[in-house]
């Protein structure tokens, strides 16, 4: 089992960028994939993107390609998501989760055993 901690949420205008972090305890971080999901309300989880265990493999939904951008860095046991052009329809809460297996590159939300508490982003028009 994994612990996680998003933080970086927030309000912002249309246009305004924000960085999501998420920090992860409790097991081998490098070993497994890390995606972040969101959820307006009203609305089922959705996947936003997912990072490799090596920073590799890297997919984004169609909603957000060439506006976010994952990255990680291991030795800071530490995901982040970069949002840049926010739009009112990104207005969510924000979850990380780390994969459920080892090497695993899933993209569903049952690929992800470990979820954490989540961080509201809204963005004003």
């Amino acid at each position: 089992q994994v612990q996680l901690v998003e933080s970086g949420g927030g309000l912002v205008q249309a246009g305004g960028s924000l960085r999501l972090s998420c920090a992860a305890s409790g097991r081998t971080f490098s070993a497994y994939a890390m995606g972040w999901f969101r959820q307006a309300t009203g609305k089922e989880r959705e996947f936003v993107t997912r990072i490799g265990w090596s920073g590799g493999n890297i997919r984004y939904a169609d909603s957000v390609k060439g506006r976010f951008t994952i990255s990680r860095e291991n030795a800071k046991n530490t995901v982040y998501l970069q949002m840049n052009a926010l739009k009112p329809e990104d207005t969510a809460v924000y979850y990380c989760a780390a994969g459920t297996h080892p090497y695993g590159l899933g993209v569903r939300p049952t690929d992800f055993g470990s979820w954490g508490q989540g961080t509201q982003v809204t963005v004003s028009s």
